[in-house]
């Protein structure tokens, strides 16, 4: 870990202390884990780096994460939209879904996350497709037209209190406040990165969203969302 200090300046490790919700030795091993991304000529200067997309999804907690994809489009702060990271963009994705994080981070993030037209409402189609994110694409897993169209009724029934057809960000805070689970798990851990890792806990999620869509309608749409968000931030 002194070699991981060595690198990183004292200012900035205190700046980077409070600007996230991580500890100093959480900090220095995201530095760590970051730098082993870079080509070695290139780990010496790893705060002014970028890692390609391509590198970032070699993490096993993100390879087997079915929002792989959005998690480094919303963490990416690169301006011509590769979705490479800095440090910065990698220590700000690990501080939301650190233990410390509050619920509000927390939600506001899986709000944008889920939000794959980045419009600011979650409608149909990001429902549709957060779903089918979670099921996959085989056919033994896939819902039905008419088990998707149900399930997104029934979410937007129960969370959509304006009535517009949409998921607000404001709707979809109410929904998680009433998730005690969603701020105790995340999405990554950082022990090595992860405690935990993700694929033991993504190894049911067709058969898990199964039971809760496909056991007798009408299925509460809240309690639905709340599963997937649960789904989404569990590591096992």
């Amino acid at each position: 870990m002194g070699g991981s200090a060595s690198l990183l300046p004292r200012e900035a490790l205190g700046e980077y202390q409070e600007l996230t919700f991580l500890t100093k030795q959480e900090i220095l091993l995201a530095y760590k884990r970051f730098s082993e991304l870079l080509p070695k000529e290139e780990r010496e200067n790893a705060c002014s780096a970028r890692v390609p997309k391509s590198q970032i999804l070699t993490l096993p907690e993100l390879r087997a994460n079915p929002f792989q994809h959005r998690i480094c489009r919303v963490f990416s702060t690169s301006g011509n939209g590769d979705d490479s990271m800095s440090f910065e963009d990698f220590l700000d994705m690990l501080s939301v879904f650190s233990d410390s994080a509050t619920l509000d981070i927390k939600s506001h993030y899986a709000f944008r996350i889920f939000d794959f037209d980045e419009d600011g409402t979650l409608d149909r189609s990001d429902l549709e497709k957060l779903v089918d994110c979670l099921t996959g694409q085989g056919e033994e897993s896939r819902l039905s037209n008419a088990e998707m169209e149900q399930l997104i009724q029934n979410i937007l029934e129960e969370s959509d209190i304006d009535k517009d057809g949409t998921i607000n960000l404001s709707e979809f805070q109410h929904v998680i406040s009433r998730s005690p689970d969603f701020v105790r798990y995340d999405v990554l851990q950082l022990h090595g990165l992860s405690r935990g890792g993700l694929s033991g806990g993504f190894a049911g999620v067709g058969a898990e969203l199964w039971v809760v869509v496909g056991q007798g309608y009408p299925v509460r749409g809240n309690r639905v969302l709340r599963e997937l968000c649960k789904i989404l931030s569990r590591t096992g």
